[in-house]
């Protein structure tokens, strides 16, 4: 039986990521997790989670993620870029933001910190260890962490 979290309010996560076979298995481990009131939003680069974000275009109806889990190396405009953008906004800056990257480059983790991000995970090649690291964010921002009201 799936869990309901949140006071039973959905839990809005807004998925970055622009290698789409690494969002759909996120995204899969995720609905198939032991959460039942998580929805998924899915944009592909830096620019669209800014428009997601900002509610333009397409994303005018867009809920304030509760959890945005940011890939670093993307076209158009990088996780970095929209991590300072993110972390400095008076309305977006307390919405915890998981760096999910292949880079396990130091500048890079010092980089992400600096800028205030909340963890920093290193994406396994290795399909099963990818869907256990996808899982341990689920359990800890998810299941153990009491997000902040927007």
């Amino acid at each position: 039986m799936p869990l309901i979290i949140n006071g039973g309010k959905t839990v809005e996560l807004l998925l970055v990521e622009d290698v789409a076979v690494e969002a759909e298995l996120t995204m899969d481990t995720l609905t198939e997790g032991r959460i039942g009131n998580l929805r998924i939003h899915w944009v592909q680069d830096g620019e669209e989670a800014m428009a997601f974000l900002r509610r333009e275009g397409k994303f005018a109806d867009a809920p304030r993620p509760d959890l945005i889990l940011l890939d670093l190396h993307m076209p158009r405009m990088g996780g970095m870029e929209v991590l300072g953008e993110l972390k400095q906004h008076r309305d977006w800056k307390r919405i915890p933001v998981v760096i999910m990257t292949s880079s396990n480059d130091e500048d890079e983790i010092r980089g992400a910190y600096s800028r205030h991000a909340n963890c920093y995970v290193t994406k396994p090649i290795d399909v099963d260890e990818f869907i256990d690291a996808v899982r341990s964010i689920e359990e800890f921002w998810l299941g153990v962490v009491h997000l902040p009201a927007a």
